[in-house]
């Protein structure tokens, strides 16, 4: 018996070892990865950002957390009779190619008009027709955006939306490595 249990004790040192170098591996990856900076993003895209994730980030800048359930229910709702209204005053819209982008994905896109970005996103953190502030904004996409934008809608985390007249003709979104 007295070798059994010499056994047991030595097993059982070695698990909780074992237990603890896990337990410190697995701290050391999480910690590592929420101090490792965020890679930078540059890019042109047709999709911009949705409703949802425009909203979260509203929220978590202006009280420092994401939206609870029933913030998210009574916008979920809210977005949804605007979107509705929309399309009911706009009956050529509810036949577009892109309506369900805009009903369902809620999610900008090339061709929609200043009303429908404005009933996804809310109103932007910037708006601006100036050429040299919307150079500046579309950066290395500039060549692809001049002579088409006359209007550009800045919003959180980079993204910028550009219009020709009422349409949006460019997307593009900017953040910084490490953001």
């Amino acid at each position: 018996m007295g070798g059994a249990s010499a056994m047991l004790a030595a097993m059982l040192t070695r698990r909780a070892w074992m237990s603890r170098v896990g337990v410190v591996a697995v701290v050391m990856f999480a910690v590592g990865g929420c101090i490792m900076p965020r890679a930078g993003v540059e890019q042109i895209t047709p999709q911009g950002p949705t409703a949802e994730t425009m909203f979260k980030l509203r929220s978590v800048y202006a009280n420092g957390r994401e939206p609870n359930f029933d913030e998210r229910q009574q916008w979920d709702s809210q977005i949804e009779q605007k979107i509705s209204n929309y399309l009911r005053e706009h009956p050529d819209k509810a036949n577009a190619l892109n309506v369900s982008t805009f009903r369902f994905l809620r999610q900008v896109t090339v061709g929609m008009d200043q009303e429908q970005v404005l009933i996804l996103l809310g109103a932007p953190v910037e708006a601006t027709e100036n050429q040299v502030r919307m150079e500046q904004v579309a950066r290395r996409y500039w060549p692809q955006v001049q002579g088409n934008a006359t209007a550009a809608w800045v919003y959180l985390e980079g993204w910028a939306i550009y219009f020709a007249g009422q349409n949006v003709v460019a997307i593009t979104q900017y953040l910084p490595p490490g953001v």
